[in-house]
């Protein structure tokens, strides 16, 4: 008997367990009433690391005299940014809409709800169909996370999806939020030459992220002439009189003007008007939706997945998480198959320098009291590094002082986010510093620190 697997939500997470069970021989149909890609990813994810690559490259041509180049003046074409980001937008959008269809599985344009443990209702631009299912899976995503005390009008106070590009270039702007989200923000509107401000509730920018860390992009965006508001909450925003600016107050007493202001605080789950009560699904006070170890409910046929699982809000989780249910639904679990450990996760910001990390943290290792080995090594000690003309940052490995296994680690430096594939492997597979050491890697390649730092 064939299952019937019903999804909504077409993101990371509902595209991946859609064609991995199809091909299992499931019959699938998708629910998705935004953009199938997810809105998450092809509004937000997509168009922000356009931006900062167009950022780093004019980042990066300003900083060509030092390679044996005349440096060159630098215009921002807004149009041509624009269709380009739409030009990424749509070719992602219509390579997974593709996909799905070769695969066999029915998008329905619409919004979903649950009727009850085995039935959805999709509201769609053909009217109302009813689906009943041996499984489903809820991936609805998330939307930017907007607090009582500020009002974004899409002008001058904004959410991040107010951002991909805005219509004019503001000359100031400040960021409220410090996670990765706003330091992202921070590097690709000071590369387009604007005069950033950024709000820190704590007194350090990335708060959790190794301190070590955080204080080499705190000093990135003091070269870069961003003010940083340590220790200050934001509690308001408004317009100026002239409605030319906006004024973000702080519980402090500081304040702070500019021309523009993006809130950055987060993201809330879209689990409303699900009808997941009517399934009995339980939802907790923040809106996300419990799982265990195989994204399974409360209730045993219903998955979730993504953002609205309270997990790592990462686009690659949200794959891994959709690969895991079509294996469960399919019941490939009972063969061999192993647990997503979200500890393991490579995560990365795409700031200048890149940071990213996996495994366990230094600081973490330490409040905990366990033993652990930590060995760091510049790039600048790399030749590509000097080649590159750009010799920032470092390479730290966390590893057991008694069996070698490596733990974890932090990049700070250029390509961090593809070299952190490294460490990633080593740490999902439980392989050691020799191996790693061992291992003959490129030269010259930046990638020889990891090398280094495994010795």
């Amino acid at each position: 008997m064939t299952t019937r697997f019903v999804i909504i939500g077409g993101g990371p997470a509902g595209n991946i367990a859609a064609t991995y069970a199809a091909r299992l021989g499931a019959d699938v149909t998708m629910i998705e009433r935004d953009v199938v890609g997810g809105a998450a990813h092809l509004w937000d994810c997509i168009p922000s690391k356009s931006m900062i690559a167009t950022g780093r490259a004019i980042s990066r041509t300003q900083a060509i005299g030092g390679m044996g180049l005349e440096t060159v003046d630098i215009d921002v074409d807004v149009d041509g940014l624009r269709s380009r980001i739409e030009a990424i937008k749509n070719k992602m959008s219509s390579n997974t809409t593709g996909l799905l269809e070769s695969q066999g599985v029915r998008i329905v344009r619409g919004t979903g709800r649950f009727l009850g443990p085995n039935t959805v209702e999709a509201d769609g631009v053909d009217g109302i169909e009813l689906f009943e299912f041996d499984a489903a899976l809820v991936c609805t995503g998330s939307r930017p996370r907007i607090p009582d005390w500020c009002q974004p009008d899409g002008e001058r106070i904004l959410t991040t999806r107010d951002c991909y590009p805005p219509h004019v270039f503001p000359e100031s702007v400040t960021i409220v939020g410090s996670g990765v989200t706003g330091v992202e923000f921070v590097h690709m509107f000071s590369s387009f030459g604007a005069k950033v401000t950024l709000v820190v509730s704590r007194q350090q920018v990335l708060p959790g992220k190794d301190p070590e860390v955080a204080a080499v992009l705190e000093e990135e965006f003091m070269r870069r002439g961003v003010k940083l508001l340590m220790g200050a909450r934001a509690v308001s925003t408004e317009r100026t009189a002239d409605g030319e600016g906006v004024i973000v107050r702080c519980d402090d007493g500081r304040s702070v003007e500019s021309t523009h202001a993006v809130l950055a605080i987060g993201s809330a789950p879209n689990t409303e008007n699900l009808g997941l009560e009517r399934a009995g699904v339980d939802v907790d006070s923040g809106g996300y939706v419990a799982i265990n170890q195989h994204c399974v409910t409360n209730v045993s046929n219903i998955y979730a997945a993504g953002d609205i699982s309270g997990k790592l809000p990462l686009s690659s989780v949200a794959s891994m998480q959709g690969r895991k249910v079509a294996e469960h639904v399919m019941g490939l679990h009972t063969r061999s198959h192993r647990h997503l450990d979200y500890d393991k996760a490579a995560s990365a910001i795409f700031t200048e320098p890149e940071i990213a990390d996996v495994g366990l943290e230094e600081a973490d290792a330490f409040s905990s009291g366990r033993k652990i080995r930590v060995t760091k090594v510049p790039f600048a000690t790399t030749a590509k590094s000097m080649i590159n003309n750009d010799t920032q940052g470092f390479v730290k490995i966390i590893s057991d002082p008694a069996t070698g296994v490596v733990l974890g680690g932090s990049i700070v430096g250029r390509q961090a986010a593809e070299l952190i594939s490294v460490i990633a492997v080593a740490v999902t597979a439980g392989l050691t510093v020799t191996d790693v050491a061992e291992s003959i890697l490129v030269h010259p390649a930046l990638s020889e620190a990891l090398s280094d730092a495994a010795e």
